[in-house]
This record gives C-alpha cells, sequence and structure tokens, in this order.
C-alpha cells in the first residue's frame, strides 16, 4: 500500500465533499492530527477505520487501500455495452453500461454472459398491432423460473420483471431493432434476435 498515494485519494475526495479535515476526523471520532498525517502520507488508516471512511468518502474500500480511481472510458452509455448483473442471494437485477464494480448481500458481483438462446429459453414473437408480444414456455416454479425479460435497442432498455407461478406473456412496445434478452433463475442470460 503507497501511502503517499492513498493520502493524496483522501485529501481529493475530502475536498469534493467540501470537508475540512476536522470534520472528517469528527464524523471518524479521531483527530484531525490523524487525517492530516494521511493526507501528507505519513502513515496509512487503520484497518478497523477503513469501513467507516469508505461510508463517508463514498468510495470503495478497495479504491482506498489502492489510491486510485481509475474513470472508465467515456463511451456515451453505449448501449450495445450494456451488461447484466444479478445477485445470487436476493435476486436483485442491476444493469450497467461502462466497467462497473457492483456488490450486493455483501459479494461483488460479475456480469452475466449471455448466450444463445436454446429451445427452453427461445422466446416467441408475434406482432400486435404497435406492439411486440412475447410468450416462452419455460417452466415458471419457485425452484426455477425466468426473472426477467429485456429489450435493449441503441438507446434504451425496457426491463420486465418476471415472477415465479405467471405465465410468461409479455406486450412490448415496438422499439425498432434490438435485442431480447432472458434471464433463468438456474441457467443464466440468453439472447434472442429481435
Amino acid at each position: 500500500m503507497n501511502c503517499e498515494k492513498v493520502g493524496n485519494l483522501i485529501l481529493t475526495l475530502r475536498k469534493e465533499k467540501h470537508m475540512t479535515q476536522k470534520q472528517l476526523a469528527d464524523l471518524m471520532n479521531i483527530s484531525d492530527k490523524t487525517i492530516s498525517k494521511w493526507e501528507r502520507g505519513l502513515g496509512c488508516p487503520d484497518v478497523s477505520l477503513l469501513r467507516c471512511l469508505s461510508e463517508i468518502l463514498g468510495v470503495n474500500i478497495e479504491k482506498i487501500l489502492l489510491g486510485d480511481l481509475e474513470p472508465n472510458h467515456m463511451d456515451g452509455g453505449n448501449m450495445k455495452k450494456l451488461k447484466f448483473y444479478v445477485c445470487p442471494t436476493c435476486s436483485s437485477t442491476m444493469t450497467a453500461t461502462g466497467e462497473a464494480e457492483i456488490s450486493c448481500c455483501g459479494r461483488k458481483l460479475e456480469p452475466l454472459i449471455p448466450q444463445p438462446a436454446d429451445e427452453a429459453h427461445r422466446l416467441n414473437l408475434e406482432t400486435i398491432e404497435n406492439d411486440l408480444y412475447v410468450t416462452c414456455s419455460h417452466e415458471m416454479t419457485k425452484d426455477h423460473s425466468l426473472s426477467f425479460i429485456a429489450c435493449v435497442t441503441y438507446d434504451r432498455v425496457l426491463f420486465v420483471k418476471l415472477y415465479p407461478e405467471q405465465e410468461v406473456q409479455v406486450r412490448l412496445p415496438r422499439m425498432g431493432r434490438g435485442t431480447l434478452y432472458v434471464c433463468c433463475g438456474k441457467h443464466g442470460l440468453y439472447v434472442n434476435g429481435s
């Protein structure tokens, strides 16, 4: 751990929050001299203080220890690079268009890798008026079900949450060319053309 880099990061983040060393020290129940020592690179925060420091400054502990906040490359939020993340514990679903560090229920999440839809995860598409009627014959039990369907176009995402014991019948407004994704709680993410 490079104390000088850690100190520079703490200084930068503290100033971004418009805080003095004393204000940060008071929130952490330590002396402002300790904050000054860190920011000058003469020492690093004790492990027992990292969680509090992380919460106050709004940065992951790992980034504090590295002393660096590597920003993502600007891609304008390209929807073609959309990634889905699903928590294995609570099934919360998150998305990101860039390189993200996402965690839930104390675990770091990896993006789901879409695979071509097989017969069990293939979506049936039918046009009704100006909508796309999407169905799937996949079982929808509490132990094995689809968790969502998402339609991704160049500039938007339409996300539909699915629940066990309901039929997979979704009506989506036509949004031009896009890609349909379906997520199975047991087998992962599948991609269907649209």
